[in-house]
């Protein structure tokens, strides 16, 4: 698989996170972040800092590279310290190991910024485990990082023709896979064929996995799929889709070359990498 979002290249390396006299030194490497945003240098890359030279703010334990041991620090603003990037926009440029440790690091600073007191009793709690742990002094309960599965999925139909959609709060002519949250209680073959009969319309036969892809915006994790359909008649749900269109090859090609259909840039989403697995080769086409 080859889309920015699928490297995991770094040794976590979790029993070093109860140990932070082992880590926590002046020679390993601090990445600033807030939100999803990365401090960067250009070139572009992520500006590695050393102890010494970070800001207050709570350290998170990423783990080793090569026996280098790397941390991120999470502050409310980066930009009061470093140049700040989103790390949608840089991860298609960043190589696989540092893109492995900004993931970790930005998933966990969106857990940790959204979890800051006790939702059993309200009370603030207190950050263990160099990050990965949050524990309320109040009432004991422990919390642990979240992972909400998602799947997205490809659909395709007895004539080989592939089914993409538009987003009701997205731009004219900005089109994707479908997506949606799975519900508690259910398979994720289930979740496929419930969100796609809800969003569009169409009822599915067999679903298949292709592959996952972590998606830290905040929580989630995307499982992908190819979904045959069983119906072909497009019912959208107007509160969730502008539009669903069927494509042919030729016409996805064609569509994109003349910019009537912008997918999701290339390298970057499994949503584009499902459709480029139906398509037979790179997409053309760019959100960008």
């Amino acid at each position: 698989m080859s889309f920015a979002f699928n490297r995991a290249e770094h040794d976590r390396a979790a029993h070093l996170r109860k140990q932070p006299e082992v880590w926590d030194t002046e020679h390993t490497k601090y990445l600033v972040l807030g939100g999803e945003h990365v401090a960067s240098v250009e070139g572009p890359g992520l500006a590695w800092l050393s102890r010494a030279d970070i800001p207050e703010g709570t350290l998170i334990y990423l783990g080793q590279l090569d026996g280098q041991n790397y941390a991120a620090v999470l502050v409310d603003r980066v930009d009061q310290y470093l140049a700040p990037v989103g790390i949608r926009t840089i991860a298609p440029q960043l190589a696989g190991e540092e893109l492995s440790l900004a993931i970790h690091a930005v998933a966990m600073g969106r857990w940790l910024a959204g979890n800051r007191h006790c939702p059993a009793c309200g009370e603030e709690v207190d950050v263990r485990e160099a990050g990965h742990l949050l524990v309320c002094p109040s009432c004991g309960k422990q919390h642990f990082p979240r992972t909400d599965p998602a799947v997205i999925m490809l659909v395709i139909d007895i004539n080989d023709r592939a089914l993409i959609a538009r987003n009701a709060q997205w731009p004219e002519k900005r089109f994707s896979t479908l997506a949606g949250f799975v519900e508690p209680g259910e398979s994720l073959e289930d979740a496929v064929r419930r969100e796609v009969h809800e969003e569009v319309g169409i009822d599915i036969g067999d679903v298949s996995y292709l592959g996952s892809q972590p998606w830290p915006f905040p929580t989630s994790l995307m499982l992908g799929f190819h979904a045959r359909a069983a119906s072909t008649e497009i019912t959208v749900d107007e509160n969730e889709i502008a539009e669903a269109r069927w494509f042919t090859r030729d016409e996805l090609r064609a569509a994109t070359a003349n910019k009537e259909v912008l997918l999701p840039p290339t390298g970057v989403s499994i949503s584009t990498w499902l459709i480029e697995q139906w398509l037979g080769e790179k997409t053309q086409g760019s959100w960008f």
